[in-house]
């Protein structure tokens, strides 16, 4: 396996700034997804790696070797896709073993690599088979056992499980993820799916409009996001976020005062904030509860059961809606007035720029 560093990396599509300096380095078997809305540059991102397409600045090394005028084929490199690609005419034996049948692989050697791959993929009973006679997930797994018989330094990932329905999306997470753990490989993932994100990854990099906005574990990302987007985007649902407006500060702790009148105290340095100021207060849905000392209270507009949680959207005071998430057996319901509780320790402050304001050590 290799790793794979990006130096500056810049992207222009004529006068069209794709890519805006990207750094970053992937160390040898980790599993990294570049997640991000549609438009944020993930999949250019991905093909430059690949050589699909060609880089305008900036240096991209695999195992500290500049590969940027290296051919695909000679980069070491297998890159599974959102479409299948299988020949409708081959099997699936044939499919899978193509590409070492022209790169001049004896048979002996091409059957043992993709009986090798398949008994990975649990594909051994359908080699046979053709595309057609095969399910959605059966032949996303077939285009990834084309990529293992290659033995790559680098998989590469563009959206693969985005065609199949949500049940197999479900199942091929759980292979890809067993997968990288047989394979022990490296692997870079491409995904507008922060769900397979969070499941996946080692690491994830979240991108906008053609800049890293945060690289970090799923739970660092998920619990320490650098600023509003990052913290809107990581998470399902995503986390509640209100204005309101600094009432005092102190060395380790802000108070804000609440859209109805009330006051919280949130443990983040101060040194970044103003009294007065008018700043984001930003809580994830699981760490609200239904109190009646609550601070927030509401009209239950919507209730979500989904069996083991129930998900309560209310609007509170000025309008704000908030997303809670509560038991399973919660008994409120549509137009219930409830009154919601937080703790300040639970809570992000984001100031007027969008950023997180530190927390208190």
């Amino acid at each position: 396996m290799a790793s794979v560093k990006l130096r500056d990396i810049r992207k222009t599509f004529g006068r069209t700034e794709v890519l805006r300096g990207i750094d970053l380095e992937i160390e040898d078997r980790e599993f990294v997804v570049f997640v991000g809305p549609s438009g944020c540059g993930k999949s250019t991102l991905l093909r430059l790696i690949a050589g699909l397409e060609e880089i305008t600045e900036g240096d991209l090394l695999i195992d500290g070797q500049r590969v940027n005028d290296t051919p695909p084929d000679r980069r070491g490199l297998a890159m599974v896709f959102q479409s299948y690609a299988l020949y409708p005419h081959m099997t699936v034996a044939d499919n899978m073993g193509f590409s070492l049948r022209l790169a001049g692989a004896t048979k002996d050697e091409r059957d043992r690599k993709v009986r090798e791959a398949a008994r990975a993929l649990q594909l051994e009973p359908l080699l046979d088979r053709k595309p057609r006679e095969l399910s959605g997930g059966q032949r996303q797994r077939v285009a990834i056992g084309r990529a293992i018989v290659r033995n790559p330094k680098v998989f590469l990932f563009d959206e693969p499980l985005s065609n199949l329905d949500a049940g197999l999306r479900v199942q091929m997470r759980i292979e890809i993820a067993r997968l990288h753990e047989s394979l022990d490989a490296t692997m870079i993932y491409v995904t507008h799916d922060q769900v397979e994100a969070m499941t996946l990854a080692d690491r994830i990099v979240v991108l906008r409009d053609g800049a890293i906005e945060q690289t970090g574990t799923p739970l660092d990302l998920y619990n320490h996001p650098e600023n509003i987007f990052v913290a809107e985007f990581i998470g399902s649902p995503k986390m509640n976020l209100l204005p309101v407006r600094v009432k005092t500060v102190s060395d380790d702790n802000v108070t804000v005062t609440l859209p109805d009148g009330g006051a919280l105290d949130v443990p983040v340095k101060s040194d970044q904030l103003g009294a007065d100021e008018q700043v984001t207060l930003g809580v994830r849905p699981e760490r609200m509860r239904i109190s009646e000392r609550g601070q927030f209270v509401g009209q239950v507009l919507v209730a979500e059961r989904l069996g083991s949680e129930t998900y309560l959207y209310l609007q509170i005071e000025g309008g704000e809606m908030l997303t809670i998430e509560t038991d399973g057996d919660s008994l409120a319901r549509i137009h219930d007035r409830v009154a919601v509780e937080v703790k300040g320790e639970n809570c992000h402050l984001f100031n007027s720029a969008g950023e997180a304001v530190g927390r208190a050590d």
